[in-house]
């Protein structure tokens, strides 16, 4: 599970997506690095716009300060899947 910070979200052309922009990192000014932050900042590095299925996004959040990003291990726990609407019937 990922937990990230960017400027621009919203929800994509294409269908059952959402749209993320502009990921931001925080700028290390000391010593002290974050090896989970600088995994995602490799990671997204060269990447412009990233495409997530909304079936993967937990919780989106409007926030006045940028955070530290981070790789968590989803545990399943309490986290239940967004509904999603039933697809076609099954051919007989």
């Amino acid at each position: 599970m990922y937990e990230i910070y960017a400027s621009q979200i919203y929800q994509s052309d294409l269908y059952g997506f959402v749209e993320v922009e502009e990921f931001l990192f925080g700028e290390r000014a000391s010593l002290v690095v974050d090896p989970g932050e600088e995994k995602l900042k490799r990671e997204f590095n060269d990447v412009m716009r990233s495409f997530i299925p909304l079936h993967a996004v937990i919780r989106i959040d409007e926030v006045e300060k940028e955070g530290v990003g981070k790789i968590m291990e989803s545990s399943g726990g309490n986290i239940t899947a967004f509904p999603m609407p039933p697809g076609p019937a099954p051919k007989k």
